[in-house]
């Protein structure tokens, strides 16, 4: 995938740079990105370095993930980051965190739609996943107001630090967006009527 960037009424979304390492770095001291996220813990110097030098580039060379720095405009600090992982041909999973001096201010829900409608338009993806560690209200705020419809816990759902933790899963479509689907979508009884 080329790389590619974003913007939104307040934010611009690129690709995470070799220049974004100081940013990353001070916000993943955060012991809430600690505690729900599957970044390192303790988050080293080295951890950034490999995450902006190696694991960015690689992900987007390789259509595996697309991680993006979100920022204010017009060259505005680091506020976020959010990325669209591949985990199959159609599996696609929205992940992100937000910089604690930029929370509660909507930067997070305006990324990670502008990265869902990329996602839906751009890249094909059928259905977007988001997961979080069963507890993390922050995250299932954020994906209800995109418009994520919750389907659930999924016991063991998430292996972290050794442990697999239960986790909340939901999805978003791209009718959900007003946006057209990539594929036809026939939705099943769910009632268990016949």
């Amino acid at each position: 995938m080329e790389h590619t960037t974003l913007n939104t009424d307040r934010l611009e979304l690129r690709p995470f740079a070799p220049s974004d390492e100081d940013e990353v770095y001070a916000a993943c001291q955060d012991p809430a990105v600690q505690r729900w996220t599957l970044v390192p813990s303790p988050y080293e110097r080295e951890h950034a370095h490999r995450f902006v030098n190696e694991v960015v580039p690689d992900g987007w060379r390789e259509d595996t993930g697309y991680a993006f720095a979100v920022r204010l405009r017009s060259g505005g600090p680091l506020v976020a980051a959010v990325g669209v992982h591949v985990h199959g041909a159609d599996a696609y999973e929205i992940g992100y965190w937000a910089v604690r001096e930029h929370r509660g201010q909507g930067y997070m829900t305006e990324a990670v739609e502008a990265a869902a409608r990329w996602a839906f338009t751009e890249v094909g993806a059928v259905r977007l996943e988001w997961r979080a560690e069963a507890g993390n209200t922050g995250s299932r705020v954020v994906a209800e107001k995109v418009g994520f419809r919750f389907e659930g816990v999924l016991r063991a759902g998430i292996l972290r630090n050794g442990t697999a933790r239960d986790c909340w899963i939901g999805s978003l479509l791209p009718s959900d967006l007003d946006l057209a689907p990539a594929l036809p979508y026939l939705p099943g009884d769910v009632s268990g009527a016949s």
